[in-house]
């Protein structure tokens, strides 16, 4: 009878440390993805991920941070799949070796938000470089991300097309917050400042006081997301095959339907357009 309890509490120590090492392996499948606040900031990544994690049992970590630091943190391998709005960068990314291939997702669009007193007179604007050209010349206080954000590097070509070197305001009517979208926008209702932001996270934006969407419709404020995993040649970590599952639902069927799906007070904040 002794024997025969030694081997049954054997056999109960084994199923423990069995279980132990499923569970280990279950948390160990899990995924980093470096992405944007406006991802996360608008609600997408909670409505969409739940269902990847669903369908394939693969956790999303998701970093939100400018563009321009998630493309830093890919470089140094931390994360397993980019997902971004920046595509001249993403595509250098991809040129340099740090990524495998970059591939369209979906897309919206960037508005010039501003109070409803609209002192630099830009309401209704279609030229998005003419009204930057506008709010300058009226000294019109200006929030800018500052960041280096996907938000950020469209800011700076459109000023670049405006013919407006805003950064040598600095200071005075050009503010600079150096932070995500979210407290920019918060940052430019205080101040009764003109703001670029992308259309999704000013729907999502709580704050509102008594800005409107000032300036909208110009092409050149149309807003591409890109998916890219990072390269396991570069950086022997990455979780290839986890990754890549996550890139093709996010740009298959099930994925993009999801993309279009998600609305905020009636409103769709993405289009899916994955080639």
């Amino acid at each position: 009878m002794r024997y025969l309890k030694q081997f049954i509490g054997g056999l109960a120590v084994a199923a423990l440390v069995a279980a132990g090492s499923a569970g280990a392996f279950a948390a160990d499948k899990f995924i980093i993805v470096q992405s944007t606040t406006s991802t996360q900031n608008s609600g997408l990544f909670d409505y969409m991920l739940p269902k990847f994690t669903e369908k394939t049992g693969i956790e999303v970590r998701v970093v939100a941070v400018g563009t321009g630091q998630a493309l830093k943190n890919a470089r140094n391998g931390d994360g397993d799949v980019l997902f971004v709005h920046a595509k001249p960068a993403e595509e250098k990314f991809v040129a340099e070796g740090f990524g495998v291939k970059r591939q369209d997702v979906m897309f919206n669009d960037f508005v010039i938000v501003g109070p409803e007193a609209d002192p630099a007179k830009v309401g209704g604007m279609k030229d998005a470089p003419a009204a930057l050209k506008m709010i300058a010349s009226a000294a019109a206080p200006f929030a800018s991300r500052g960041d280096d954000s996907g938000t950020h590097k469209k800011e700076k070509a459109l000023w670049k097309a405006a013919g407006v070197d805003a950064s040598a305001s600095s200071g005075s009517w050009y503010r600079e917050t150096g932070s995500g979208m979210g407290a920019t926008l918060n940052a430019a209702v205080g101040m009764g400042a003109y703001a670029l932001t992308d259309r999704a996270t000013w729907i999502s934006f709580k704050n509102k006081a008594n800005f409107k969407i000032q300036v909208e419709g110009d092409k050149v404020l149309f807003n591409q997301y890109g998916v890219i995993l990072v390269n396991p040649a570069k950086h022997p970590k990455v979780k290839q095959a986890e990754g890549q599952a996550f890139i093709d639902w996010v740009t298959g069927p099930e994925g993009q339907a999801t993309i279009n799906s998600y609305t905020l007070n009636g409103q769709q904040l993405f289009f899916a357009n994955a080639n």
